[in-house]
């Protein structure tokens, strides 16, 4: 898997190690407002990267793909992308994005995750998802800005967002 730039990010292949930044990134506890879960601890960090690094569901059923969003200028660690494929002709695939409470408000949602609809557009994903709670006014932009729209569908309680026909 290869990194991804934009203007000012780096999208970097996860690498188990990275679990030592990220645990500071991911420690605050008003991320986890619209899921539930709370800050995770190094240890459990570095087991999920662990699995995720692998690249594939244990039946092989889809692909994981996983970056660490980072600024270009300084180097720092500000968060995270991901994405599910899946689809007998891997042409679908599943988004999420993730960045720390200390770099919001600056349009790096925006920019790793149109960077990453791009990376799709250029592999053949025709149908790209991203799940977004209702009340989750910013991840709800992010998806508009990089040309999603919002479904009926709902999936654990989250609103599917969907742009189709990218490739």
């Amino acid at each position: 898997m290869v990194g991804v730039e934009t203007d000012r990010l780096t999208l970097e292949p996860l690498r188990v190690e990275d679990a030592d930044e990220m645990v500071e990134v991911l420690a605050d506890p008003t991320l986890y407002e619209f899921t539930g879960d709370t800050p995770p601890t190094l240890d459990e960090l570095r087991a999920r990267y662990e699995k995720q690094v692998r690249g594939t569901s244990a039946d092989g059923g889809e692909e994981w793909r996983n970056w660490i969003v980072r600024e270009r200028a300084s180097g720092h660690a500000v968060g995270f992308v991901q994405a599910t494929i899946s689809g007998e002709r891997r042409d679908r695939a599943e988004i999420a994005w993730l960045i720390g409470v200390e770099w919001q408000r600056r349009g790096y949602a925006s920019e790793a995750a149109a960077a990453l609809v791009e990376w799709f557009e250029t592999r053949g994903v025709l149908t790209i998802d991203a799940h977004v709670h209702p009340d989750n006014t910013a991840s709800a932009g992010v998806a508009a800005r990089v040309g999603m729209s919002s479904t009926e569908e709902v999936v654990d309680k989250e609103t599917v967002w969907r742009r189709s026909g990218v490739s």
